[in-house]
């Protein structure tokens, strides 16, 4: 088998996802024969370092040895069970330890397969809370300009990025969407909590003039992943919690992307002190090993649906691969490795190193802006840095980013004129002073006229 062999079968039969498959009569395909670290290798025997965690889900690294021991060892117990009246002891510890880590208050924890459903799971939990408690008006979402909260019809209701959105826009709910708080817009002279503080007020508005017919605002916290790694100040999900509280409205913390450690703490929400109505979390949840998400809540809103059977309250979600026991299991043993090591710790030493190697590209004549929290680390390319003019999408420049990187044996994959670092938490210090080398220099090949 070769790289050449596998590529053709696969243009036989396989629709890639987030892809133009025409793309493929000039782009190459990067068939992967194994991983090990933060290192995939193809079958022509090249490697590339995974600088985006295979789309921000490894955290520990390919073929991590504790995970994959652990996974062995349940799958000689049990694959999967249906989970509507049995249960088994990986969903019941991982669900205890999820509960004991996430912001106080939550107290149930609700499992799905991906991100997209847990986001779908958290709207209409927060819809059936208010029907159950007789507020029949509560039936609209306010969400963030740029945002992103998955694919499926209610996700990508939410989400306010025309890209994914658009096209399906005839079929999606109506949402009341708000300019964010993002500090890539800041004026002169503006700081971050500047921005943050401005911006609020059009939230404060629309929730003053709509909370009676509003279900919950649905926020990504702190960064603004797939919008472009847009990041933004805690001190707006202060102010929103408070507003949300006031106002009677849920707060719905997708932090699905930038959660288990990305942001510098354990959640985003840690830094802003506040705990949400409903916590989405899915991709490093297991490590980046299997499909699992979960919604977790506080007991005033699993108590709205705790009542007789014949009062139809009950919440009737599923899916079929609820809380998979293998799943669960790679969960159990990554918050393992978190407990085990100073992971949060040697993050924040890591983070130090990233901002360091790619400060000098702040000096670039087309980076408009260098920006980080935490293990996420992103830079804007311009075609004019001084009014931030930029680039035409269709000039596609971060691809040859991507090209350039692919040579170079590194993983990058910019989100349109936006080049990224989110790698597994094994990375050097070394790997990323090359990483941040290879990015610097395709920055230079792409904003090449």
């Amino acid at each position: 088998m070769n790289n050449h062999d596998l590529t053709r079968r696969d243009l036989a039969v396989v629709w890639h996802p987030c892809t133009q498959m025409k793309d493929h009569e000039h782009l190459p395909m990067t068939p992967i024969r194994r991983g090990e670290g933060v290192w995939l290798e193809d079958f022509d025997g090249n490697r590339y370092l995974d600088a985006i965690s295979s789309w921000w889900v490894n955290l520990f690294g390919h073929a991590n040895p504790y995970i994959n021991a652990a996974i062995r060892r349940q799958l000689d117990d049990l694959e999967h069970v249906i989970l509507a009246g049995f249960t088994h002891e990986p969903v019941v510890r991982l669900s205890e330890r999820l509960v004991a880590i996430t912001p106080p208050g939550l107290s149930r924890c609700f499992y799905a397969d991906n991100g997209s459903a847990a986001v779908e799971v958290a709207l209409k939990m927060s819809f059936h809370y208010w029907l159950n408690r007789g507020q029949k008006d509560k039936t609209r979402f306010i969400c963030l300009s740029n945002s992103y909260h998955g694919e499926t019809l209610g996700a990508l209701a939410v989400g306010d990025v025309p890209l994914y959105k658009s096209t399906y826009g005839p079929l999606l709910m109506e949402v009341m969407t708000v300019p964010g708080p993002d500090c890539f817009e800041r004026e002169p002279g503006e700081d971050c909590e500047q921005v943050a503080e401005r911006m609020f007020e059009a939230m404060e508005a629309t929730l003053a003039r709509h909370a009676h017919e509003t279900c919950a605002v649905i926020v990504e916290p702190l960064v603004q992943c797939a919008g472009g790694m847009r990041m933004y100040h805690p001190r707006y999900l202060q102010w929103l919690r408070e507003a949300c509280d006031r106002y009677g409205v849920h707060l719905i913390a997708d932090e699905i992307a930038v959660g288990f450690g990305r942001t510098g703490t354990l959640f985003a929400c840690e830094q802003a002190g506040i705990s949400p109505d409903f916590m989405c979390l899915s991709k490093g949840l297991t490590g980046g090993y299997l499909p699992l998400s979960v919604v977790l809540t506080h007991d005033q809103v699993y108590d709205a649906f705790y009542d007789e059977y014949t009062r139809l309250t009950a919440f009737l979600h599923s899916h079929s691969y609820t809380a998979n026991p293998l799943a669960c299991t790679a969960a159990l043993a990554t918050l393992d490795l978190f407990e085990r090591d100073d992971v949060i710790g040697r993050n924040r030493r890591l983070a130090a190193v990233m901002a360091e190697s790619l400060a000098p590209l702040k000096d670039h004549p087309h980076v408009a802006d260098v920006r980080q929290h935490g293990m996420i680390a992103a830079v804007e390319m311009v075609r004019n840095k001084t009014t931030r003019e930029p680039y035409p999408w269709q000039e596609r420049r971060g691809l040859a980013i991507y090209r350039h990187g692919l040579k170079r044996g590194a993983l990058l994959r910019p989100l349109g004129n936006v080049s990224y670092l989110m790698p597994p938490y094994v990375i050097t210090e070394e790997q990323i002073r090359f990483l941040a080398q290879v990015m610097m220099e395709g920055i230079d090949l792409a904003c090449r006229d």
